[in-house]
């Protein structure tokens, strides 16, 4: 991977609005592949039940695939993107994002994402598909 692509990524990550406000943060990232973080806060990530928010998890799973999506350099955007919530975190925990390139063609790439607590336990699994514009990413 362009050491300048990546640095680009993880730095326009960083003062993303959106994941700051959610407490994320890129952990790792490498050629179609991106690791994301943040701990469940209660406090603004519940809905009515008490529970985390499928919207939170939501933004975390679009968070990783929004930097591995990036990684060559050219802006790539959402098409499709299904998700299974498969458990509810706890208060407190640190949440893992993980997306991995699974397929790539010129214009479309697939994308393969699990989010797991910190105790590796699944909280949810998606598929998600990209569209590769061919356009460089704004912020290189």
């Amino acid at each position: 991977m362009d050491q300048r692509v990546k640095a680009a990524i993880v730095s326009a990550a960083a003062r993303e609005p959106f994941a700051v406000r959610l407490g994320m943060e890129l952990v790792e990232l490498e050629e179609g592949y991106a690791r994301v973080e943040m701990v469940y806060d209660p406090a603004h990530q519940d809905n009515i039940y008490g529970r985390a928010h499928g919207g939170a998890v939501f933004g975390l799973i679009d968070e990783a695939f929004e930097t591995a999506g990036q990684t060559d350099g050219t802006i790539a955007v959402a098409m499709q993107v299904s998700v299974t919530y498969v458990a509810s975190p706890e208060p407190g925990e640190r949440l893992c994002a993980v997306a991995r390139r699974a397929a790539q063609t010129k214009r479309t790439a697939t994308y393969d994402i699990r989010v797991t607590d910190s105790r590796g336990r699944p909280i949810a699994l998606c598929q998600a598909l990209a569209y590769r514009t061919g356009k460089p990413i704004p912020f290189l």
